[in-house]
């Protein structure tokens, strides 16, 4: 009979909810809208995460949805993340200065 090589296990999540951090997601967009809606909530004081299956920084291009990254930020902070999306939203385009 052969010997044969040890098998090692992939480990398994914990039991529970997954992000255990109480991070709530709050948009879905392209890297360069993330980055604003980043920079926008951090200066309201929320701290915010950025979440992407892809490395930005060794693939500077993406396509579609695989570029997407997802705005994470703490579940006591949500409400006030959505308010000030849609006072963004909402408000009319500023023109340019001449």
């Amino acid at each position: 009979m052969s010997v044969r090589g040890k098998v090692i296990r992939f480990p398994k999540l914990p039991p529970g909810p997954r992000d255990e951090r109480g991070l709530v997601e709050v948009r879905r967009c392209a890297q360069a809208e993330a980055l604003v809606l980043k920079g926008l909530f951090e200066s309201e004081g929320i701290p915010t995460m950025l979440r992407s299956r892809l490395a930005h920084s060794v693939y500077p291009f993406s396509v579609g949805v695989q570029g997407e990254v997802v705005v994470l930020v703490p579940a006591s902070e949500a409400a006030l993340s959505r308010r000030l999306l849609f006072r963004l939203a909402s408000a009319p385009p500023t023109p340019l200065p001449r």
